[in-house]
C-alpha cells in the first residue's frame, strides 16, 4: 500500500502516502500536488544540513557529479587512467553513502500510532513495504557498483577478466537500480506508472528510472568482446554513463525541492493534524 485516505472529524479527506511519511513531510488533501516551481532554473532548493533528507540529496549529487565528469567525451585522452577510475571509484562511494542513508529513512519511517521515542534502527527487515524493497535493492547497486569500480582500476586485466571482474558488477548494479527506479516509481504513482508533471516526487523518481536506463545501456555496451578486447560499443557506454549520471544528479537536486515544500505546507499539515480522524 502506497497511499490512504483518512475522514477527518470535520468530513474532509487527508491524503496519507508511504513517501511524505518516510520524508516526514505533512499530510494534504487528495489530489494535491507538490509545485515543481523554481526547480528548472535555480530556486526552491534549501540549505538544511541537519535534515537526513538533505544528506541523501547532497551525497547523491557529488557521486552523480563525479560519473558524469569521469564520462565526459575526451578525459579520458587527457586525464590519466588512474584519475578517471578514482573518480569513478569515489562517486560510487558517495552512491553507496546516500543510499545507505535513503534505507535508514526507509526503516525508520514514522508509524502513524502514538507511542515513545523509537531508537534509529541501521538495519530492519520490512519486505511488506514497497520503499523498502526500493531502498534496499538500491543499496545493493551501489554496492556492486563499488566493486566494478575498483577493480576496474587494476590494470593488466585481460578481456575474460574484466569482464568478471568489471563488467559483471557493473551489470548487477544496474539491474540493482532499473527493479529499485521501477518500484519507486510505483510507490509515487501508487500504480505502475501515470502522469503527474506538476509533482516534485513524480520527477524524481521518473528521472531515476530514465538514468537507469541509461546506466543499462552503458553496462551493456560495455561487455569486453573476448576474440577483440574491445568494447561492444565503446561511444554507447561513455554516453550513457554521463546521461544517466545527468538524471541522477538532477533527481538529487530535486530532493532538496522536495524539503523546500514542506516550509510551504507546514501550517495546512498542523491544521489536518488537529483534525481527530475517524477510525
Amino acid at each position: 500500500m502506497t497511499r490512504e485516505l483518512v475522514r477527518a472529524g470535520d468530513g474532509g479527506l487527508v491524503e496519507l502516502t508511504s513517501r511524505r511519511a518516510r520524508k516526514r513531510l505533512p499530510s494534504r488533501p487528495p489530489g494535491a500536488s507538490g509545485p515543481t516551481r523554481g526547480a528548472w532554473h535555480g530556486r526552491g532548493v534549501v540549505w538544511a544540513p541537519g535534515r537526513l533528507g538533505w544528506w541523501i540529496g547532497v551525497l547523491f549529487m557529488v557521486g552523480s557529479a563525479c560519473f558524469a565528469v569521469a564520462s565526459l567525451p575526451g578525459v579520458s585522452s587527457v586525464a590519466p587512467a588512474g584519475v578517471v577510475g578514482t573518480t569513478y571509484f569515489v562517486g560510487s562511494v558517495f552512491f553507496t553513502s546516500a543510499a545507505y542513508l535513503q534505507y535508514v529513512e526507509s526503516v525508520n519511517t514514522p508509524a502513524r500510532t502514538s507511542g515513545g521515542r523509537r531508537r534509529v534502527r541501521l538495519l530492519a527487515w520490512q519486505p511488506q513495504r514497497i520503499d523498502w524493497w526500493a531502498s534496499a535493492v538500491q543499496l545493493v547497486g551501489t554496492l556492486w557498483f563499488n566493486v566494478s569500480t575498483f577493480e576496474a582500476m587494476a590494470s593488466g586485466l585481460g578481456a575474460r577478466q574484466q569482464d568478471l571482474r568489471v563488467w559483471t558488477p557493473d551489470l548487477l548494479g544496474s539491474v540493482c537500480f532499473l527493479v529499485s527506479s521501477w518500484l519507486a516509481v510505483g510507490e509515487v504513482c501508487h500504480r505502475w506508472w501515470r502522469w503527474s508533471g506538476r509533482d516534485t516526487p513524480w520527477w524524481i523518481a521518473n528521472l531515476n528510472l530514465i538514468g537507469s536506463v541509461w546506466f543499462m545501456a552503458s553496462a551493456l555496451a560495455a561487455f569486453v568482446a573476448p576474440d577483440t578486447g574491445d568494447l561492444l560499443d565503446a561511444a554507447l557506454a561513455n554516453s550513457g554513463t554521463l546521461l544517466g549520471a545527468v538524471c541522477f544528479f538532477w533527481a538529487a537536486r530535486l530532493l532538496l525541492v522536495e524539503l523546500a515544500d514542506a516550509p510551504v505546507e507546514a501550517a495546512a499539515g498542523r491544521h489536518a493534524r488537529s483534525r481527530s480522524p475517524e477510525r
